[in-house]
């Protein structure tokens, strides 16, 4: 991708299918401007509030990239990236796992979800244009 000049929008590469992305993530207006940016980045997403029912959908391996809340309902972040990375749970997870917070973490238990996560975001320090830069940077 060549970045973009001021005044030119991204166009997506249509040589390639579009990566998906699945956005679980409780705050109703944050997972739409993700999904809103993804979308026109390219990528095909889906958005889920529910933990029990993010945890679902990552299981059926059909994505590129999982970007995980630690806070949503039902299940926890945390408790979906362990039975994520658990093969005997999910054994064959080819997605890469991005964690978005805003909560602050102690720092050995930040430690211990960077190391069980592909990347690690503080959502209030990043704009939605910025998210899509970070997982382009993704491979």
């Amino acid at each position: 991708m060549e970045p973009n000049q001021p005044g030119q929008t991204f166009q997506p590469d249509s040589t390639k299918p579009a990566r998906k992305v699945l956005c679980i993530e409780d705050e109703h207006f944050i997972g739409e401007l993700y999904k809103r940016a993804l979308d026109n980045a390219g990528y095909d997403t889906t958005l889920e509030v529910d933990g029990v029912k993010g945890l679902e959908l990552a299981q059926t391996d059909q994505y590129d990239i999982i970007l995980l809340d630690l806070m949503v309902p039902n299940l926890t972040g945390i408790d979906i990236l362990r039975i994520l990375r658990d093969p005997a749970k999910t054994p064959h997870l080819k997605a890469k796992i991005v964690i978005t917070t805003n909560l602050e973490q102690r720092e050995d238990v930040r430690e211990d979800i960077e190391k069980q996560a592909d990347g690690y975001i503080v959502k209030a320090e990043l704009t939605p244009k910025e998210i899509v830069q970070f997982l382009n940077d993704i491979k």
